[in-house]
């Protein structure tokens, strides 16, 4: 990377460690017009490697803090566990009114992955891309929240919950019902026929719109954040200490908002599913 222009060095930075096949091998890309070649059966093994690290890193912490948990005289880790899991808590039992063992768990492990995920962002941008450089690794994103398949994956994990719950509650009946009777509605069978294919469009269009916006979002924000840091870092030295510590301390707010509100419009869109009309 030395010597290399500022457009080389930010297109270096944006660039994910590609695997799949060229040639009817499977290798891995060491340019763009590598990866491009590959097609849609290509992986990005860093976003897969950094975020699977991160949801065992996940499930570790608070096997750790369960497994040492203590009523009387708790460490201070455990206490910290203790708030996320109370204010998770908190916010399944405001928005999510029935009972489901899988809602509270599950939006615990939506806010802390994305938070991890999004934590990876306050690294210097040239530390780990640098060192894998010099082990001979082309290229190294270690923030997988800046990669918009995770982003979609997650977003259509939640898609698929939305279904799996308006189904359960609703039966395959019901459901369909609500994607072909509403927003508009008529007496007559005629008139209900007339506007099945109107409703279907719209209710389909919005069904498919959630998941959408949750990744998009949530990559969209974070892959901005990633890019000023980028930029900063093309700066003199005396610049890069001047502006990287401020949005630094600002994007730690950035971090933690887009993982709660991805949680809570999961969790607002899985109510939403499994609320009976």
């Amino acid at each position: 990377m030395a010597g290399a222009s500022s457009s080389d060095y930010i297109r270096h930075h944006l660039t994910n460690l590609t695997l799949g096949k060229i040639d009817g091998e499977w290798t891995i890309a060491h340019s763009a017009a590598e990866a491009a070649e590959m097609g849609f059966w290509r992986f990005h093994i860093d976003t897969l490697g950094w975020s699977i690290g991160l949801g065992m890193i996940f499930c570790l912490m608070f096997w750790a803090a369960a497994r040492k948990a203590k009523v009387a005289g708790a460490s201070r880790f455990q206490l910290a566990i203790e708030i996320v899991i109370d204010f998770i808590h908190n916010e399944v039992k405001q928005i999510f009114h029935k009972k489901n063992a899988l809602i509270a768990p599950l939006c615990l492990t939506i806010f802390v992955w994305v938070f991890l995920m999004n934590l990876m962002d306050l690294i210097p941008v040239d530390w780990f891309p640098h060192l894998f450089y010099l082990a001979g690794v082309p290229y190294m994103k270690i923030v997988p929240s800046t990669d918009p398949n995770i982003t979609l994956g997650l977003g259509f994990s939640v898609f698929l919950l939305i279904i799996g719950f308006s189904i359960k509650e609703k039966g395959v009946g019901g459901f369909m019902g609500e994607l072909t009777m509403m927003p508009f509605s008529a007496k007559s069978p005629i008139g209900k026929l007339c506007l099945l294919p109107v409703n279907f469009l719209l209710e389909v269009v919005g069904l498919i719109t959630k998941p959408i916006s949750l990744g998009f979002r949530l990559f969209g924000n974070m892959y901005a954040g990633e890019m000023i840091f980028i930029l900063i870092a093309l700066l003199p030295m005396w610049a890069q200490w001047t502006l990287s510590v401020p949005w630094a301390i600002f994007h730690i707010l950035v971090i933690l908002l887009q993982a709660y509100i991805f949680m809570v419009l999961s969790l607002v869109y899985l109510s939403m599913a499994a609320e009976d009309h």
